[in-house]
């Protein structure tokens, strides 16, 4: 768990840095994540946050099916591009998706053309995320020390100082265009974000110093969620499960900025539709459940709670799909 740890923090380091901080050879590191990889037990990934100057279009979408269908509506979609987030679920619906789009007229094409037409699906209710408060896949294990943290923290600014420095000045306000050539590299790391720079220029027909380049420009300019994390059933937090919430515009900033704060909350959108939060967590075990939801209005007065789900099982995370064991059995390339 350090190792995976050290990898939220630094996801592409190598393993002769990583072996500063875990007291571990470069080779011992290589292998404990090649049999944490193979036996899909832990994975890292990365993925577009937006397209040329636009941030992407994220969407929860709960769907109704008809009894024998869910199980087969659920494999179905997780092998789309679009979902990110394939969870079959307790309460008034059968299967929670949380869908990426370039925009509304794609997230409409795909909900309308795609997923209402599966056979079984009774219902499909779509909630837009009009402000993703924080980044998918940011939640950590917390298994280093804080001093093994801090030193890992402080490789990763050197790397980003040494490449901007490379790079020339970029102002804060310009976000970097997404070109054709950073989707294609991207694809290729959606499965293993730790691709060599060598591998990602033969297969995309670049130079390792271009793809080098376009990575840390899109990584410094917020374009990608670039995350590392154990299968969830591994975790210690095997559960996830969703809170939808109300408050009051006037009190929805000091709210969000109190709701960031807690551990627990992996995912935290502002939503379309009858309440105007909706949160993702993971959970140790199912009774957390009423603790974090206690939490959470502790921490949060003017929140209020107006429904709860419990995944019953996770077919799908990010890119990676899940087997009925809870381990990644594969991943889906995304669009390029």
């Amino acid at each position: 768990m350090s190792l995976i740890h050290a990898l939220q923090i630094l996801p592409r380091a190598s393993w002769t840095q990583l072996s500063t901080v875990l007291a571990a050879g470069p080779d011992t590191l290589a292998r404990r994540w090649e049999h944490l990889t193979a036996g899909g037990y832990a994975w890292t990934s990365l993925l577009i946050a937006r397209r040329g100057g636009e941030s992407a279009l994220y969407a929860w979408v709960e769907l109704e099916c008809t009894a024998d269908t869910a199980e087969a509506t659920a494999i179905e979609l997780s092998g789309d591009p679009g979902t990110l987030g394939v969870h079959a679920v307790t309460g008034g619906a059968d299967l929670v998706l949380l869908l990426i789009a370039p925009d509304l007229p794609a997230l409409d094409a795909y909900v309308t053309g795609r997923v209402r037409r599966l056979p079984g699906v009774l219902r499909a209710r779509t909630q837009v995320a009009t402000r993703m408060h924080n980044r998918p896949y940011r939640s950590r294990i917390e298994q280093l020390t804080p001093a093994q943290a801090r030193l890992l923290a402080e490789v990763g600014a050197l790397e980003r100082r040494d490449g901007a420095r490379a790079r020339g000045p970029v102002h804060p306000s310009q976000a970097p265009q997404v070109t054709d050539l950073d989707r294609r590299i991207v694809a290729e790391l959606a499965g293993d974000a730790r691709r060599s720079a060598a591998e990602l220029a033969r297969q995309c027909g670049t130079s390792e110093s271009t793809v080098r380049r376009r990575l840390e420009v899109l990584a410094a300019g917020g374009a990608l969620h670039h995350h590392c994390q154990p299968a969830p059933r591994f975790s210690g937090r095997p559960v996830w499960a969703m809170v939808t919430a109300q408050v009051a515009p006037q009190d929805e900033a000091v709210t969000v900025a109190a709701l960031t704060r807690l551990r627990r909350t992996q995912v935290i959108t502002s939503v379309t539709g009858p309440h105007n939060l909706a949160l993702a967590l993971w959970l140790a075990s199912v009774e957390e459940l009423h603790e974090i939801t206690a939490r959470l209005v502790r921490t949060a007065p003017a929140l209020r709670i107006t429904g709860t789900a419990v995944s019953l099982r996770t077919y799908k995370i990010g890119a990676q799909v899940l087997g009925p064991d809870g381990r990644r059995m594969h991943h889906i390339r995304p669009e390029a």
